[in-house]
């Protein structure tokens, strides 16, 4: 079965500084119209970084969720931008590590209902310390916590950005694999 959805009209309902909202008409397979509520984002670029073992996390407050989360640290891409050069970028805000180096890891769609984000994870297994730089009004803390603890925290439910948790699963596998 043709499973493909086909564009008939759209409408922009907002327009901001991270994200764009459409109202899209589309054709389903059957035939049939619907409506599609679409969330336009530019993306996001993240970077695993493991050092002697240990995960760098950063904590910081998600005001939708209303609690501190730990995640791998990541940002917004601007439009164009290579996700390499982002996640480097976020790394050294972020934690204040400059990468010698990375590897693409995984790419994940986030949340595929409603969005077309894609968010580009690297790893990072060497880096210097050059001194953290964060954006004005983000605040954050950086810490190297073991991977044997990350993986219980993911499964105690203590992390659960999903980001994070992806890259994290993706880099055991391949390493399993290596």
């Amino acid at each position: 079965m043709n499973l493909k959805e086909k564009k008939l009209n759209s409408s922009t309902i907002y327009d901001g500084k991270i994200i764009k909202v459409e109202l899209d008409e589309v054709e389903l397979p059957d035939g049939r119209h619907s409506k599609r509520e679409c969330v336009r984002h530019s993306g996001g670029a993240a970077a695993l970084f493991v050092k002697d073992g240990q995960i760098a996390l950063v904590r910081q407050f998600r005001y939708l969720y209303g609690e501190a989360l730990y995640e791998i640290p990541a940002g917004k891409l601007n439009y164009g931008e290579d996700p390499e050069v982002a996640a480097m970028r976020e790394l050294e805000e972020e934690t204040g590590y400059r990468a010698a180096g990375s590897e693409h890891l995984i790419d994940i769609y986030p949340t595929p209902g409603y969005t077309d984000e894609i968010i580009h994870i690297y790893n990072v297994d060497k880096a210097a310390f050059v001194g953290q730089k964060l954006d004005e009004g983000e605040f954050l803390n950086c810490s190297f916590v073991p991977a044997g603890q990350v993986l219980s925290m993911i499964e105690s439910g203590e992390i659960k950005d999903a980001k994070t948790i992806c890259a994290v699963y993706a880099y055991f596998i391949r390493k399993a694999h290596a």
